[in-house]
């Protein structure tokens, strides 16, 4: 992310004309990916005018700068986007600057969660970077006095077709000039045949600065007089505050300790003497009566489930039970599970006079920034959010709870103040994946063809849960929703986490696929396929078959070979794995795993391999070593 900022908003929303008179130089292309009737009533703070969500700037000295909401938090879209709008605009890929989650010079974003941003708000970006190419022939045409259709253009310079000197550079046209447009209906972009960086492997841009320690993370502000805190939390959810002695803690020099109702915070100018403080602290909690612990909430789970709403439905159960040969009823439990971000929830706020600005390791800048503003009881126009990388969000980094922190600390204490959460806070006061529960009655013919599908999930959601198997007679449900409604539903706070509520619902039904298999005595590939009614799902799991060299065979004493298949995001996976089982210990080593995945058009291929690797290895994490216990 290079923040470039020529120009910075303050004060209330401006006009376009207005933004345009303080914005410098150059050719101005704003455009809006997705419906911007969403959002516009939620841009209460944001300075710029409603009408697009991210610009294009094309500089007097070449360069060509996309300044949009999103942040970068691993997944590599710094890299895939620049990407996107350097082969668009026939540009070296260097000659772009990603200006990204800077609430001053970005328009407003909801966030960045959904796998939202290379897959809606990509291709609005190359639709505009080719309306952006194309004004610039047109103005390079007017002053070659050359045909559109007789030039070209090549690394930022446009030239004519029989004349190679007589060319103009990107800079050439935009030098001391505004031009302004704005993306209002499809636009032609190219084909993947004239791709010169798009769908070619591409070394992500923020690679160096991350494997170097140069890249800048939320910690890693320092401002004079900061303060770094450390919040006093309650042994268990819920537990309330009934005494606390902070003697100890404020006999230590230069430690400054806060209470503020039930905010209990200790501050130093030094992390570790924070820490220190802290751990003087002593307190009395009254904790809340719960019969509620990670084996009972399943049985709480469907208890208090609601009568299911229809999410697909189609012949009937009663004929398929009929025509079953062979019946399966199983219930699958899949228990909460943490974030566990390489970077804790961390932000740095600074408040000078009654405008603050706000470092956060968020996936949603714009909220910090009227979260922090409410805090600070100050106009949210007056606070600036500058994101820094984020070091992993996963959906658990879009409460900005660590944002109120340090901003009430802020206001408390009058100094900048950093609150970074300690590993123990995040697997305490985060939110979690959502504990569910999903219940499969499900039969297969004589033929080998699954001939009913009951399916009911309670509390994860609908997203996964359609299936992709011809079966005529099926019923799909859901029970409650994901993020727990009824109120009362979890003990403690969940939320997002990895395409919420689609690892639950693939995990139940590919686990009933395999029990269905296993009890007609099919091989689980030749099932599947046998079942499969998507072309798309069919291609996948072959190349993943003919990697993985399947065999229809039993696997050695003590091995197990398994198959998943999936979809989210509009991109479709098959995965298999090689497991040794120690019968003695139960330890399960994997040996190798073989995932094969359609997304349609790759922006880098690089990096879809990364995502594919990363997903691959926190499943295994979700699988095999994760676990969220609670009593």
């Amino acid at each position: 992310m290079n923040s470039n900022p020529e120009f910075r908003m303050t004060g209330s929303r401006i006009s376009r004309r207005e933004f345009l008179k303080i914005s410098g130089f150059g050719l101005f292309v704003f455009f809006a990916a997705g419906d911007l009737s969403i959002f516009n009533g939620e841009a209460v703070g944001a300075p710029l005018p409603s009408d697009f969500n991210a610009f294009l700037k094309i500089g007097e000295d070449g360069r060509v700068s996309c300044y949009t909401g999103k942040i970068e938090m691993g997944q590599g879209v710094v890299t895939s986007l620049a990407q996107m709008l350097a082969d668009e605009l026939d540009l070296a890929f260097d000659s772009v600057d990603m200006v990204m989650g800077d609430t001053d010079l970005c328009p407003y974003d909801r966030g960045t969660y959904g796998s939202l941003t290379t897959r809606v708000f990509g291709p609005a970006l190359r639709q505009a970077a080719a309306e952006a190419r194309m004004v610039l022939l047109k103005l390079a045409s007017e002053r070659l006095e050359v045909p559109v259709e007789n030039l070209l253009v090549e690394l930022g310079e446009i030239y004519e077709k029989s004349h190679s000197a007589n060319r103009l550079s990107y800079s050439d046209l935009t030098r001391g000039k505004r031009i302004e447009h704005h993306v209002s209906g499809p636009i032609a972009v190219k084909n993947p045949s004239e791709f010169k960086l798009m769908n070619h492997p591409k070394l992500r841009a923020d690679a160096m600065e991350k494997v170097t320690g140069k890249a800048r993370y939320a910690g890693d502000i320092q401002l004079e007089e900061m303060l770094y805190a450390r919040i006093l939390r309650p042994p268990a959810h819920g537990a309330q505050l009934i005494s606390v002695d902070t003697t100890e803690a404020e006999k230590m020099p230069g430690v400054l300790v806060v209470q503020d109702r039930e905010m209990v915070a200790v501050l130093h100018e030094k992390w570790d003497l924070a820490d220190a403080a802290l751990s003087r602290i002593k307190a009395t909690y009254k904790r809340s009566e719960s019969g509620i612990d990670n084996e009972s909430i399943f049985n709480h789970l469907l208890r208090i489930a609601p009568a299911g709403s229809t999410i697909d439905t189609g012949g009937s159960i009663e004929t398929g039970m009929e025509k079953a040969k062979i019946q399966v009823d199983s219930t699958f439990l899949d228990g909460y599970v943490a974030h566990a971000p390489m970077e804790p929830h961390t932000a740095t706020v600074d408040l000078k006079g009654n405008k603050a600005t706000v470092w956060p390791s968020s996936q949603t800048p714009f909220s910090a920034k009227e979260e922090a503003a409410r805090e600070l009881r100050i106009p949210s126009e007056n606070v600036r959010v500058i994101s820094p990388y984020v070091g992993g969000g996963f959906g658990g980094k879009t409460r900005n709870l660590q944002v109120v922190e340090a901003a009430r600390l802020v206001r408390l204490t009058g100094r900048p103040v950093q609150v970074a959460w300690s590993r123990e806070d995040e697997f305490f006061h985060d939110s979690f994946r959502p504990a569910a529960v999903v219940k499969i009655r499900s039969g297969v013919d004589s033929k080998g063809h699954i001939s009913f599908w009951d399916y009911h999930v309670y509390f994860a959601g609908n997203r996964g849960a359609e299936h992709f198997y011809t079966i005529p007679n099926h019923q799909t449900a859901s029970h409650g929703e994901l993020w727990g409604v009824p109120p009362g539903v979890h003990p403690f706070a969940v939320g997002a986490w990895r395409a919420p509520g689609n690892n639950t619902n693939t995990f139940a039904r590919e686990s009933q696929i395999d029990i269905m298999a296993a009890k007609a005595g099919i091989d689980p590939l030749e099932f599947r396929l046998a079942n499969l009614n998507k072309k798309e799902m069919k291609n996948v799991l072959t190349a993943a078959a003919e990697r993985f060299d399947w065999q229809s065979k039993p696997a050695p004493s003590g091995m197990g070979r398994g198959i998943a298949c999936g979809i989210d995001a509009n991109t479709w996976v098959a995965t298999m794995a090689e497991v040794d089982v120690d019968r003695e210990t139960g330890e399960v080593t994997v040996n190798r795993i073989v995932c094969a995945q359609d997304m349609g058009l790759c922006i880098n291929p690089e990096g879809a391999v990364i995502q594919m690797e990363g997903c691959i290895t926190m499943g295994l994490g979700y699988a095999l070593s994760e676990e969220l216990r609670f009593n």
